[in-house]
């Protein structure tokens, strides 16, 4: 099992940047295909970016050109690098983890069997 901790959220103007940090815990981080979600107050969780054990990267059309997902698999850490954020950005951000080497799915929350607590993300226009 992997426990998963995020953080750097904050409160930014609009066109700002944050940048967020997930740590993990646990088994072999290396093994765990990565993704983060966001869920704005009265909406559904919905798929941000991710990445898998190879490296190989997948992003929401929202955010495409805007947001950058990495990992660093010496520091049991994925990252999510938010620039020129906007309002509609603002939301609560969660890290999501699971073992599957497929990309199949990877913009459905329930391909996941790992979550953090999440981090407020507040973009203020």
């Amino acid at each position: 099992q992997v426990q998963l901790v995020e953080s750097g959220g904050g409160l930014v103007q609009a066109g700002g940047s944050l940048r967020l940090s997930c740590a993990a815990s646990g088994r072999t981080f290396s093994r765990y295909f990565m993704g983060w979600f966001r869920q704005a107050p009265g909406k559904e969780r919905e798929f941000v970016a991710a990445i898998a054990q190879t490296g190989s990267t997948y992003y929401a059309d929202s955010v495409k050109g805007r947001f950058t997902i990495s990992r660093d698999n010496a520091k049991n850490t994925v990252y999510l690098q938010m620039n020129s954020l906007k309002p509609e950005d603002t939301a609560v951000y969660y890290c999501a983890a699971d073992e599957n080497y497929s990309s199949s799915y990877y913009y459905t929350a329930a391909r996941y069997d790992y979550w953090g607590r999440g981090t407020q993300v507040t973009a203020s226009s």
